[in-house]
């Protein structure tokens, strides 16, 4: 199957039904004329997201092509590439983040809404930071030791867990309130992403490195690939969920207007 024959099956189906469906409401809100009624801002933020995916994910891909990590089958893509990586992947990293990034808001307002207060931890958000330091340093230091068959993991978990460090030290007590929304808009999407990477990986589509990987695998799916899926949906759920709240809109206002407030005390002592 070629690279944009399994998104074309798999990952635009479920984007262009939750298109319609997620939101509906704005839909029929502009059928009848009433632009007052429509709510943009979850598909802004989304779109954010989106940028963003690009922004960090493009130079940390190139890389593992660039590197052997992973590579494609130049039959089974168009030959159009942006540095290493072929224009099939870039695409991937949209779809995959307006996937499930359309998901969590469905849930967001059918399912498990966004928490409008939760009680102030702070020491949670130390406890929770503490955690991710370690776990990156932990998978930096192996990466840096130079031990093979962790390198494909290791770049993952030291890629990843730095937007994650950001989130958890803004609204670490923010996103454990909201853990079933979470399970859901995470596990969701992680568990039919594994699926689609298998059938990828089974038909030749792409191949990961068996020398830069643990060799743990569920069939052909190697154990790299399921972590991989994993954290990129953290980083969008945790994401969007942050960026939605108005716990964490409170605490962002609150934020911008102490530094304002310090700015202020700079120059009236200057």
């Amino acid at each position: 199957m070629t690279y944009f024959g399994v998104l074309a099956t798999f990952i635009l189906p479920p984007i262009v039904l939750m298109g319609v469906l997620v939101p509906l409401r704005e839909w029929r809100a502009l059928l009848r004329g009433e632009s007052a009624q429509i709510r943009w801002e979850p598909f802004v933020i989304l779109g954010i997201h989106v940028l963003m995916a690009l922004f960090y994910t493009t130079p940390w891909d190139n890389y593992l092509v660039a590197t052997g990590v992973w590579w494609y089958d130049e039959n089974l893509v168009t030959g159009i590439t942006l540095g290493y990586v072929p224009i099939e992947e870039y695409t991937f990293f949209i779809v995959q983040t307006i996937m499930t990034g359309l998901w969590t808001i469905g849930l967001m307002r059918t399912v498990t809404p966004n928490r409008e207060s939760i009680p102030v931890r702070p020491r949670l958000r130390l406890g929770l930071t503490a955690a991710v330091v370690i776990g990156w340093a932990v998978s930096t230091a192996v990466l840096l030791s130079g031990w093979v068959p962790g390198t494909y993991l290791t770049l993952i978990l030291s890629w990843a867990l730095i937007p994650v460090f950001v989130q958890i030290v803004f609204g670490g007590d923010i996103l454990v309130a909201n853990w079933r929304l979470l399970v859901l808009s995470i596990g969701v999407p992680t568990l039919y992403l594994w699926v689609v990477d298998y059938l990828a990986i089974n038909s030749g589509t792409w191949t990961i490195d068996p020398i830069q990987t643990t060799g743990v695998k569920v069939g052909v799916l190697p154990l790299e690939e399921m972590v991989f899926f994993l954290m990129t949906n953290v980083l969008i759920g945790f994401g969007m969920t942050l960026m939605l709240s108005p716990v964490a809109k409170r605490r962002a206002q609150a934020l911008v207007a102490r530094f304002k407030n310090t700015e202020d005390g700079h120059a009236v002592a200057k």
